[in-house]
């Protein structure tokens, strides 16, 4: 029986779109058992992964080199004698785990000149012709099975979901909330040009409580201060949950929305995953990157000269590409979404 270890990435979105690469090493070896190094905040999402066989805790904060953190748990790993390893960040001491783990084959993209820790050295894969860059979720699939490098349908991210979310969080009064409710997720943790103004989404908000529906607003206690100017401007119907909830509640919570309008964030891609109708809305960023993998997704973006810029804030000060996509053009694809769905 092959044993396979993988080294998740540092962030939701990446750790989901991972699962395609969970699922195609599941195909090419059906028997195989299956382990996933990852952040601890990320084990909510590879429990929800039926690929993942057994999942195991790295705790080093992002920047910190955190060596004996990483011998410990490769010598931990030992016992498991993997046969392969897969080292999803490119960084020289993330292959650090399955070197110390002692897995035979090590395979990752060349990153930090990381000869001697890994065996099978992929170069970064090429920019295609047809987008400006490779869709990360393909450069994942490509280090298992360089003969097929994109993601098949059938592979795209399925989270599992679990229990009623309206019983989950009483404290937040959700068992009032009716079903069908909208989930705004206004943050996006790598910057301002990706995140669609506040004042858009009260806008938006404010016509969905107009129609009778209900507004959370989800994301990390770093977005709670704009979720809950959100929730201000829309008034009555709107309640910000922001930094309220675990991950493994905020899936909850997402699992069971009538609806999603969300930036390019993880949260985007969670929501996703859970088969939700959402919006998704692209700045500084590109749809045909790091698409939400999902027939229930749409994405809204505008095609402008300066885009996509992929930077963290807008190096012209105009952030025209997400001034431009409206509340009124976003309530029609949520609509639409909803209505499919």
């Amino acid at each position: 029986m092959k044993r396979v270890l993988v080294v998740g990435p540092a962030w939701v979105g990446d750790m989901v779109m991972a699962q395609s690469l969970f699922k195609r090493i599941k195909r090419l070896n059906p028997d195989c058992v299956l382990h996933v190094v990852a952040p601890g905040w990320s084990l909510p999402l590879t429990d929800r992964m039926a690929e993942v066989d057994q999942a195991h805790a790295l705790d080093v904060s992002h920047g910190v080199f955190g060596f004996g953190a990483r011998r410990l748990l490769g010598d931990a790993l030992k016992q498991y004698e993997f046969d392969t390893a897969f080292i999803l960040p490119r960084s020289w001491k993330s292959a650090l785990v399955p070197y110390f783990a002692g897995a035979w084959q090590r395979i990752g993209y060349l990153g930090e000149w990381r000869y001697g820790l890994l065996t099978d050295l992929h170069q970064k894969p090429q920019k295609p012709i047809d987008r400006p860059k490779p869709r990360t979720v393909d450069s994942f699939v490509a280090l298992a099975d360089a003969e097929e490098p994109v993601v098949r349908e059938e592979e795209w991210p399925l989270l599992e979901t679990r229990s009623d979310a309206r019983s989950l969080l009483p404290e937040l009064d959700l068992i009032d909330v009716d079903p069908g409710y909208i989930v705004f997720c206004p943050g996006a943790e790598y910057g301002p040009a990706k995140q669609w103004p506040l004042p858009h989404f009260a806008e938006l908000g404010r016509q969905l409580v107009s129609t009778g529906r209900q507004i959370l607003i989800s994301g990390s206690a770093k977005d709670a201060p704009a979720a809950e100017q959100i929730a201000g401007e829309v008034g009555s119907g709107a309640q910000s949950i922001a930094g309220k909830t675990s991950l493994s509640q905020a899936i909850d919570v997402l699992s069971h929305a009538g609806g999603v309008v969300s930036n390019d964030s993880g949260l985007m891609h969670v929501a996703a995953a859970l088969q939700r109708p959402t919006i998704a809305m692209f700045g500084s960023s590109s749809e045909l990157v790091t698409p939400p993998l999902s027939n229930t997704a749409k994405t809204l973006s505008r095609q402008l000269p300066c885009r996509p810029c992929f930077q963290r804030t807008c190096p012209l000060h105009h952030l025209d590409c997400l001034n431009g996509i409206t509340p009124a053009v976003a309530a029609e694809a949520l609509s639409k979404a909803m209505t499919v769905h």
